[in-house]
């Protein structure tokens, strides 16, 4: 008897433990998912003060906003942060590219916004002498000030574009600027099923003829080229990528195999939805547009991209670590009714 009156005391106090240490950990990740929420409220219902610089009249231009109608038929949106050396080639093939297709098609306008978040390098230089190049009506540069992370550059950049067509791209240039194309027709050919199919359902309105009310997102993929980067990377990276997809899988459901490569098209109806309900600020919004455009009834198309690997990339293995954890506030956060989803 003696025994066991000694050993429940010790089991007693590990479960007592046990019990405090789970309890404080579910009340941290309750008040920091809140504070997360509190925070997107007021940016939600700020008035933004945000401006574009132009260096060459020195003048200050408002930043229009998503809910304007479009005046441009697509805007590329660039997060850049200590991107001095591989910044200008991305950008020099974009506006090649651009401007070769205004030449052939004058309906075809566009704008290129470069979102520096918090650079501490010449980021902010490069992209001040691409918009001295171009002018302040096709290029345009938003400064953060202070780094907060991709998804909010790109949030950011989205929530201050003008296209009828919105896409995302990695400051790089690891995806060709050419598969936007793909991105685009896919784009084009769902909103025409969708119309067919509505126009044919009493109980379903009309989409509009103007694509850029119509909700649909379309995600470049590098998911036909796994084959090939599991042979080339090690056994260990592998292993953090197998399982990272696990949770994504587990965290935003089927639907899109590859939810991390940077290029990315929405329609202007689908970007205004999706930004103004993302609330995680650097690794896994690409998981939360995810799990907002099922939620959201926005339809999504998976289409592969042509992707290079690009020397100088910030993923860490404490990239991956953070990227778990947000993966854990994405279920936690809209599971738990704490982040509402506003349409």
């Amino acid at each position: 008897m003696g025994g066991w009156t000694e050993i429940l005391p010790v089991s007693f106090l590990l479960s007592s433990l046990v019990f405090v240490i789970t309890l404080g950990i579910g009340a941290f990740l309750f008040e920091f998912l809140r504070k997360i929420g509190c925070r997107h409220s007021l940016e939600r219902n700020a008035t933004s003060d945000a401006f574009f610089e132009d260096p060459k009249s020195l003048k200050k231009v408002p930043c229009p906003s998503i809910f304007d109608p479009a005046e441009k038929y697509i805007s590329l949106i660039i997060p850049a942060f200590n991107e001095e050396h591989r910044l200008p080639g991305a950008v020099d093939e974009t506006l090649n590219y651009l401007q070769q297709r205004s030449v052939s098609n004058k309906s075809f306008t566009y704008e290129v916004i470069v979102v520096d978040d918090g650079s501490t390098d010449k980021t902010l230089k490069v992209a001040f002498d691409f918009v001295r190049k171009y002018n302040i009506d096709n290029f345009r540069v938003i400064r953060l000030g202070q780094n907060h992370g991709k998804g909010e550059a790109i949030r950011k950049g989205m929530l201050h574009s003008r296209g009828e067509l919105l896409l995302m791209l990695d400051a790089d240039g690891a995806t060709k600027i050419t598969d936007l194309e793909k991105l685009e027709s896919q784009i084009f050919e769902l909103a025409e099923k969708l119309k067919k199919l509505n126009m044919s359902s009493e109980t379903t309105a009309e989409l509009s003829r103007n694509l850029s009310d119509n909700a649909i997102a379309a995600f470049g993929s590098r998911a036909h080229l796994e084959k090939q980067a599991l042979a080339t990377r090690k056994w260990y990276r592998n292993l953090l990528m197998k399982g990272f997809h696990l949770v994504v899988l587990l965290t935003a459901g089927p639907g899109i195999r590859d939810t991390q490569c940077g290029f990315k098209m929405f329609t202007r109806a689908a970007a205004r939805k999706l930004f103004t309900n993302v609330r995680l600020k650097r690794w896994c919004f690409d998981v939360e547009i995810v799990y907002l455009c099922k939620q959201l009834g926005i339809p999504m198309i998976e289409v592969s991209v042509n992707w290079s690997e690009i020397p100088g990339s910030k993923v860490r293995l404490t990239s991956v670590i953070h990227m778990l954890f947000e993966l854990v506030l994405i279920r936690l956060g809209y599971g738990l009714g704490i982040w509402k989803i506003y349409s």
